[in-house]
């Protein structure tokens, strides 16, 4: 899949920075290595809906845990869950730990709709995983932006709503 993210990427002059890394399982993984790079970090949950016809990828904050119940209920869709490995691999091309935002250049992606904590829409640059989990790529909005618009994916902003914890 890096192949296709770079191939993509260079064929429509989108920068991006590249940074090489120990392998990040998730988010916190660079902050207990100590992993230093430009841009604001994002959590990529993949999602889809109850009857498993809507797929998702909802980008947020990393320290968040999402209540997915509410988030289903913001964007009025049946009981929002996570996807399958299989569902992963198949609309975007890459294993659970590696996805992000620039996984939507896979040609099944079509099929995904762009949830994005709109507390990130005001970060000039954005981190992302090139298909792997030893890279991140940043790209500035701009970039962001021009990368999604070649993709035909529109950003859907979303409110996100933490779980709280219990009593």
């Amino acid at each position: 899949m890096r192949a296709t993210i770079t191939d993509f990427l260079n064929r429509y002059r989108i920068a991006y920075q590249c940074y090489q890394h120990p392998p990040l399982e998730d988010c916190q993984a660079a902050s207990r290595l100590g992993v230093e790079r430009a841009g604001v970090a994002i959590k990529n949950l993949f999602l889809n809906d109850n009857y498993r016809r809507r797929h998702f990828l909802l980008l947020c904050r990393p320290h968040l845990s999402v209540d997915l119940k509410q988030l289903s209920k913001d964007i009025a869709v049946s009981r929002l869950g996570f996807a399958s490995p299989r569902r992963l691999e198949h609309y975007l091309g890459v294993k659970p730990g590696h996805v992000s935002l620039l996984a939507l250049c896979h040609p099944n992606a079509q099929a995904v709709e762009l949830l994005v904590d709109s507390d990130l829409l005001a970060a000039s640059a954005w981190q992302a995983h090139p298909g792997n989990n030893r890279e991140t790529f940043v790209l500035q909005r701009e970039d962001v932006d021009q990368f999604l618009s070649r993709t035909g994916h529109i950003m859907t902003p979303v409110a996100i709503t933490e779980l709280s914890e219990p009593a």
